[in-house]
């Protein structure tokens, strides 16, 4: 864990985002270096017990700390105003981490129920081996949310935007209601980054990421990361500090190197996506386009309100169903088929029989995913190209 604000000037998060870095060795290295080592050494024993006890802020081993990982750390609180973080092997992890240490046997889970697959299947299979009960609430209805609090409800989870149909959600008056119960709102910010959407200056308790997405931005290494309250964030340090889901320092530094481009890139993805969405509205094969910058989508004023722009994903639903969607997806040339989302390079995936493949019919319909749904990660290429790719396939898989 690192909650060392570290006294640089008072830079905008962009900036800071580039400038913090790890002390310069004697070398004067203009770029961080990587710390891939497994521990580290003390000058007596004094010093090396005055470690094991806490009393001095000293590296141990990089399971607990290790320099490259603070510096990831650092900057992403800068990015989300956050006090502290801890960088984990992936996205998954940090979910599971931040439910394990914060709940316990008899607590309740209120979860937003357009999640990705994975993370339901946390919820719904292993967090009741531990006596830890959850409950759904629909993001299109914020308002029922405060009727399905419990006395024993620990925490509020959600995505906004969700995966993969894109629901938005008003954080600021569901922090509102759990600030008014006591409950911790933990939020899964890896559809907008920290460069479009600061949940936790909206009220958020804890900010999720798979750093996996569009923090790498190139379809690299694996990552996860929890940032928020010092003290829950102590809390899911000391977890995963006996656990060991640290994150390797090697992604690390690639992460945190990646940090230094993630404003530009999240505009021209943004700028793409939103011209696709456009461009795609009215074409014949569809029955819907969907984006949070869409003036059709139904959270739009939120959306606008709460992201500086509207993200990298694009969603639409194909007539012809599930049958469709396979020979779109046969049918693109460009495009990439891919088990991930937020890369350079322009991604197009069927939810229903990959990501949220686990989900049951019921589930996937209640959340919007219908057997002709496409997510597609629009990446960095030119506009024109991804346009044309996407229009062909379309054409092709008619019929």
């Amino acid at each position: 864990m690192n909650s060392d604000r570290q006294q640089e000037p008072d830079y905008r998060p962009e900036t800071n985002a580039i400038r913090i870095r790890t002390p310069r060795t004697a070398e004067k290295e203009h770029s961080s270096p990587l710390y891939l080592t497994s521990s580290f050494c003390y000058d007596d024993a004094e010093e090396m017990r005055a470690a094991f006890a806490d009393e001095i802020d000293a590296n141990i081993y990089s399971r607990f700390s290790n320099p490259t990982a603070d510096e990831f750390v650092k900057r992403m609180c800068s990015l989300e105003g956050a006090e502290a973080g801890y960088a984990t092997a992936s996205g998954m992890s940090a979910v599971f981490s931040a439910f394990m240490a914060l709940l316990k046997t008899g607590d309740h889970l209120l979860s937003g129920n357009a999640i990705f697959g994975s993370t339901h299947t946390v919820i719904s299979k292993y967090l009741p081996k531990w006596g830890i009960e959850s409950t759904y609430f629909d993001l299109n209805h914020p308002e029922l949310l405060e009727s399905l609090i419990r006395p024993n409800t620990r925490m509020i989870f959600l995505e906004t935007p969700s995966n993969p149909g894109l629901d938005i959600i008003d954080l600021e008056k569901v922090s509102a209601v759990a600030q008014k119960h006591g409950i911790i709102l933990c939020v899964d910010n890896c559809f907008a980054s920290p460069a479009l959407q600061q949940p936790i200056r909206q009220g958020a308790d804890l900010v999720l990421h798979s750093a996996t997405k569009w923090i790498d931005g190139q379809g690299r290494v694996l990552g996860g990361i929890v940032l928020g309250r010092e003290a829950l964030v102590h809390e899911i340090y000391l977890f995963c500090r006996s656990t060991g889901p640290a994150i390797s320092p090697f992604n690390a530094w690639l992460l945190s190197r990646s940090l230094e481009t993630l404003h530009v890139r999240m505009e021209r993805h943004s700028q793409n996506a939103l011209r696709l969405a456009q461009a795609l509205q009215g074409n014949p094969q569809l029955t819907s386009v969907r984006y949070p910058f869409l003036e059709s989508h139904p959270q739009y004023e939120i959306a606008r309100r709460q992201m500086s722009a509207g993200g990298g994903i694009v969603c639409f639903d194909l007539k012809g169903g599930v049958e469709q969607g396979r020979r779109f997806l046969d049918a693109l040339k460009l495009l990439s088929l891919t088990a991930n989302l937020g890369d350079t390079r322009s991604i197009a995936s069927h939810p229903s029989s990959t990501t949220h493949a686990k989900l049951s019919e019921e589930e996937r319909q209640a959340v919007g995913i219908t057997p002709g749904l496409i997510r597609i990660s629009v990446g960095l290429e030119a506009f024109e190209d991804i346009l044309q790719d996407i229009v062909q396939a379309l054409e092709a898989s008619a019929g």
